[in-house]
């Protein structure tokens, strides 16, 4: 298999990293053992010789025992076997040396040059190097953990960002068909009736459609829209209901400049008619919002038989987890049944909402 050009320019450069190192490693060689010597020359050779022990040594602990049994964790294993390395380590330094001093004096003791280091520390100092190895290889490996970890970490986190984007979508798109057939079927019983309303709730409705398929792709609407098409669906239900009909929506002073995932208050208020229930002749609603500086407050009140199925369909359900993806955190939601009502409170802090951009351009 031919390697790619960037695999043969990767280890192009770990070459070159790696020889410019033992480089290093021989200078340190020539001033640990000629230091206080005159034998420049006789140094140089001595180092050359120790280089081959010691990058045999040191690589066979990084590329061997280190991967093989100190970072699985076999720490008996690994004590063990550098215990085996350590004691033939000792014997090949001793080799090498004595015959780097019969190789350097041509095979003559009168022509060996003495050096200014025994060979226990000749032994100590090849030890340091082969530490150093191990010690800048575990460093670069915890470095490239980390680096890795934080990788697999940004994947994760994109993965899942975008499995929400698509269950946010899907919530959307569950959202729609519901909220339509609704309205379609109220239309439908007025056209059976050839009411006069069903113009009128035709144009109200196409009003709905406007915020539904082009308001809702955005990340935020600002509440006054919001509070308008929530107007126009009760507009739509009036003529529906006629007069068995009380609704009372309260809005506080200020609704304008704040902006709220779109939306995100009418599958209530909807859930309010299709669960409502019309007692003394009249299903009564009441919707309020208000609002502080960094707090929405809306709250949705309907009458309700005494026994009922507790079942609130799916518009409640999926506006729970909306709102656990937009305001993670940041809302708290209080749904209580009490004798003949149905009561819904949402406070949400809208600096909590996921998206910050504010897009209003209906």
């Amino acid at each position: 298999m031919m390697l790619s050009f960037g695999k043969i320019k990767k280890y192009i450069f770990k070459l070159i990293g790696h020889s410019f190192f033992w480089v290093i490693i021989y200078f340190f060689y020539n001033y640990f053992l000629g230091f206080g010597s005159n034998q420049k020359t006789y140094i140089q050779s001595f180092s050359a010789f120790l280089m081959p022990v010691t990058i045999t040594i040191s690589y066979f602990v990084v590329c061997f025992l280190v991967p093989k049994y100190l970072l699985k964790k076999l720490y008996k294993n690994f004590i063990l076997y550098t215990i085996y390395t350590l004691i033939l380590s000792i014997y090949a330094i001793i080799l090498t040396v004595l015959f780097a001093l019969v190789y350097l004096a041509d095979l003559n003791p009168e022509n060996a040059s003495p050096i200014t280091k025994t060979l226990p520390f000749i032994i100590l100092g090849v030890f340091f190097v082969v530490l150093i190895v191990v010690s800048l290889s575990l460093i670069l490996h915890n470095y490239k953990s980390i680096v890795k970890n934080e990788d697999l970490k940004n994947k994760i986190l994109k993965t899942q960002l975008q499995l929400k984007e698509q269950e946010l979508k899907l919530l959307k798109m569950q959202i729609h068909p519901h909220f339509l057939f609704n309205s379609l079927n109220t239309i439908y019983g007025f056209a059976l009736k050839k009411g006069d309303e069903a113009p009128e709730m035709i144009l109200k409705l196409s009003n709905l459609l406007d915020y539904i398929l082009y308001q809702i792709e955005k990340p935020t609407v600002s509440l006054e829209n919001e509070i308008n098409h929530l107007e126009d669906y009760i507009s739509l239900e009036k003529l529906r209901f006629h007069d068995t009909l009380e609704v009372n929506l309260i809005k506080g002073d200020d609704i304008s400049e704040m902006y709220i995932a779109p939306m995100l208050l009418i599958p209530f208020v909807e859930n309010s008619f299709k669960h409502g229930a019309i007692i003394d002749g009249c299903l009564a609603i009441m919707i309020a919002v208000k609002r502080n500086s960094e707090m929405l407050f809306f709250e949705v009140e309907n009458s309700v038989l005494e026994k009922t199925n507790d079942s609130t369909g799916i518009g409640l359900e999926n506006i729970k987890k909306r709102l656990e993806m937009l305001y993670p955190n940041a809302y708290t939601l209080e749904i209580n049944r009490t004798y003949k009502l149905f009561k819904v409170q949402l406070a949400i802090n809208i600096n909590g909402l996921k998206t910050h951009k504010n897009v209003d351009e209906s």
